[in-house]
């Protein structure tokens, strides 16, 4: 299972990778197998101010249907547009074309509240 060093991510299976102020966020190899096959990627929160936890999107597979949570409060600025063509980039390569949306987030000290790889592996026991 590929679980990506660098990244930080949240008890509800997404990734964040901090560039700056700006956070690209997606949903993890172990989120997309038990999803399954994505069929449908679902964003209209790009230009909104969400709070931490708040969801930012819906994920649907063939078998359900998932929100997806804001792991950091601040502004959705961008949606991964290829998704809407193409859902299944999120389980071919979910840590790369496969992102979801970029946010701007405006209190850095949620970072710090992010788990680890080593914490998330802990979560999915790997």
């Amino acid at each position: 299972m590929n679980i990506p060093q660098e990244l930080k991510y949240t008890k509800d299976h997404e990734w964040v990778k901090i560039d700056g102020d700006i956070a690209t966020v997606g949903i993890t190899e172990f989120a997309q197998g038990e999803l399954g096959d994505i069929v449908y990627v679902e964003v209209e929160t790009v230009d909104e101010t969400l709070e931490r936890e708040e969801v930012f999107g819906t994920v649907e597979a063939v078998k359900t249907v998932s929100d997806l949570f804001a792991p950091l409060s601040g502004e959705i600025v961008e949606f991964n547009e290829s998704l809407e063509d193409e859902p299944e980039k999120v389980n071919n390569d979910p840590f790369g074309e496969g992102w979801m949306v970029k946010i701007k987030f405006t209190k850095p000290s949620e970072v710090e509240d992010l788990l680890t790889a080593e914490a998330y592996k802990d979560i999915i026991g790997h």
